[in-house]
């Protein structure tokens, strides 16, 4: 399949199955490890474009069911995809509307022709097939597009069902792949197919059983996508689990193409995904916590809406280079401690645009509970903290010490007590050569 994207390995961890890379797309380069945030409907919920720009994010993400329903694919092609709509010059990348068939299932019937929804604004059905999946996303315009694939919770019982579903996915690319290429009436060349602009990812699934995985990995990788997800999982299954099917998926892909690990965004579940051989991470959660009062930090999850914040005035995170913890009017990119390095950021050198602002415990919980501004504030931040976990994992990476990283992250969030470190990230960690728990990769 013709390719709009370059995947140049960097660098590669010694111990683990880490690796450090450039992403070429076409609204520009990204660096991996990577996180993406969601803005599921074309915005990302409370920042605007210019802010997430302002960040360092260079690839988000926005959902083709929610698109092609609002503002619908007629809307789309008249302004002319979703960079335009959303005033957004970066890189997207769009989920097929497959994952709808878990969180909206009430509303979801699904066949070999596709999935057949109730619209939530109105009733109205609409069915979902992998071609007008496809063609959504050619509307839209995403740089990344993905299969419509049929996802089932990891939790469930059903092998027979879990199975159908991976053999679908597997005939749904084959359909997918045959819409993508048909001719781009924008081609520059006459008859040139979507590929040579928009890059379709196929989804690996399978549940919770390797076997499964393990075939489903070698029929995608036939295909030869761009790119290859790992999708269906982070639906409530146990981490340990987890862990197995990222290395066991890992250890079968391509080492010249991406891996994408979908709904994946808990600080430690990435940096074990990243030692697991895994390069890209999207999800909800980190918007989503903000705007509960919870700040992502370096010393773990804060809930600032506690009474014990009311008469704190430090930064939300004292380690924290973003614009909403570094001190008032500081350019950008000025870190708080002096011993830690601006991130490096090859594409985007600063990692950061915009000034400091310099806000505290204490002002984000006078707001938490009654203002919007304090959910904005901490959405600022928490994006902010996932992107450069993930920038920071990428110099770990470089420097050929991303299990010393590892060991540095769990010690923040866990104030340094190995007993509490969670035997599951132990585990992952051993399988990839590394005591999480040993001193010699105390700092």
């Amino acid at each position: 399949m013709p390719s709009a994207l370059q995947f140049t390995l960097a660098a590669r961890c010694s111990t683990t199955k880490a690796r450090a890379a450039v992403l070429t797309l076409p609204h520009g380069p990204v660096e991996t490890p990577l996180f993406m945030p969601v803005a599921t409907q074309a915005a990302l919920k409370g920042l605007t474009p210019e802010q997430l720009e302002s960040v360092g994010c260079r690839l988000c993400l926005n959902n083709t069911y929610h698109l092609g329903l609002k503002p619908g694919q007629a809307v789309l092609d008249k302004v002319g995809g979703a960079h335009k709509l959303q005033s957004w010059p970066h890189n997207i990348l769009t989920d097929s509307g497959g994952f709808q068939m878990v969180s909206l299932l009430q509303l979801a019937t699904v066949t070999e022709s596709g999935v057949e929804f109730l619209s939530p604004h109105d009733g109205t059905p609409m069915l979902l097939t992998p071609e007008h999946s496809i063609d959504l996303q050619h509307s839209i315009g995403s740089d990344i597009i993905m299969q419509l694939d049929d996802v089932i919770a990891t939790t469930s019982p059903d092998e027979k069902r879990m199975r159908e579903a991976m053999y679908r996915s597997i005939r749904w690319l084959d359909r997918c792949v045959e819409e993508h290429m048909k001719p781009d009436p924008l081609a520059k060349t006459p008859g040139a197919s979507f590929a040579e602009r928009q890059n379709l990812f196929c989804i690996i699934q399978g549940g919770l059983d390797l076997e499964m995985r393990k075939e489903c990995c070698e029929e995608m990788v036939k295909r030869d996508t761009p790119g290859i997800a790992i999708g269906g999982l982070s639906g409530g299954e146990e981490k340990d689990k987890y862990c197995k099917v990222v290395n066991t998926c890992t250890s079968l892909l391509p080492p010249n193409k991406p891996r994408y690990v979908m709904g994946v965004g808990y600080p430690e579940d990435l940096v074990i995904s990243v030692a697991l051989g895994a390069d890209m991470f999207d999800c909800v959660w980190g918007t989503r916590t903000a705007r509960f009062g919870n700040a992502i930090t370096s010393a773990g999850i804060l809930n600032l809406r506690q009474s014990s914040y009311a008469s704190d005035f430090t930064p939300i995170d004292p380690s924290c280079t973003c614009p909403v913890c570094s001190p008032c009017g500081s350019p950008p990119s000025q870190p708080l401690n002096p011993t830690i390095s601006p991130a490096s950021y090859e594409s985007n050198p600063t990692g950061y645009t915009a000034k400091g602002m310099g806000v505290t415990k204490a002002y984000i919980h006078h707001l938490a509970a009654k203002e919007t501004a304090g959910a904005h504030l901490l959405t600022v931040h928490n994006v902010a903290y996932l992107l450069r976990l993930m920038r920071d994992a990428r110099r770990a990476v470089v420097e050929d010490r991303y299990p010393r990283f590892v060991r540095r992250c769990f010690d923040g969030w866990y104030n340094g007590d190995v007993e509490r470190f969670p035997e599951w990230a132990v585990e992952a960690m051993r399988s990839v050569g590394v005591e999480l728990r040993g001193d010699e990769l105390r700092e």
